[in-house]
């Protein structure tokens, strides 16, 4: 059974920093897309950074420069470094994982992966 548990969530001021964490256990196969997602009060869920097994790596605009998404492969655990955090990335975070191959424009797109973790909330005050 797969399984994704997020942590690393936390209440910072803006220009502060955080690093999430999403240990995935549970799978076997070589391929795999994985993923961060957020979700903010009143608005859709939307991808943030996704990574796959072939070393695609997409950015959301919002968050280029500022987020860096990297795994342990060794310790199956998925990372988002976020940087110069602003108040408008305050939403919940989640990660999510798909095991097949995903053309790099489809990554951050949210339909599709089937598996999630429970999120983890992100706060930043101005």
């Amino acid at each position: 059974q797969v399984q994704l548990v997020e942590s690393g969530g936390g209440s910072v001021q803006a220009g502060g920093s955080l690093r999430l964490s999403c240990a995935v256990s549970g799978y076997t196969s070589s391929y795999y897309c994985m993923g961060w997602f957020r979700q903010a009060p009143g608005k859709e869920r939307e991808g943030v950074a996704a990574i796959d097994s072939g070393g695609k790596i997409a950015y959301a605009g919002s968050v280029k420069g500022r987020f860096t998404i990297f795994q342990d492969n060794a310790k199956n655990t998925l990372f988002l470094e976020m940087n110069s955090l602003k108040v408008e990335d305050t939403a919940m975070y989640y990660c999510a994982a798909e095991f097949s191959v995903r053309s790099w424009w489809a990554l951050l797109l949210p339909s599709g992966y089937d598996y999630w973790g429970q999120g983890t909330q992100v706060t930043v005050s101005s």
